[in-house]
């Protein structure tokens, strides 16, 4: 096999290696495309809220007094050592 012969086979492999890699692109692109289209229709990209905000007020606000109790005991403890 002769040095053109060889260049000319190794640019088609290029190429088609090339052309092979940007379908692929282009056929993950169009699925991704088409998965955005489907959530979008089915609505899974909306978040329920099912608690109500008075209750998780609440919620928050009796765990913030419990993690500022455990801390103080914690201080107290390492003081007293």
């Amino acid at each position: 096999m002769t040095i053109p012969e060889m260049l000319s086979q190794s640019g088609t492999l290029t190429l088609l290696g090339l052309g092979v890699v940007f379908s692929f692109l282009i056929i993950l692109i169009g699925c991704m495309k088409l998965i955005e289209i489907v959530v979008r229709v089915t609505g899974l990209d909306k978040e329920e809220n099912t608690v109500s905000n008075s209750g998780s007020t609440a919620a928050v606000a009796g765990n913030e007094k419990s993690v500022i109790a455990a801390i103080a005991a914690a201080i107290k403890e390492k003081q007293t050592r």
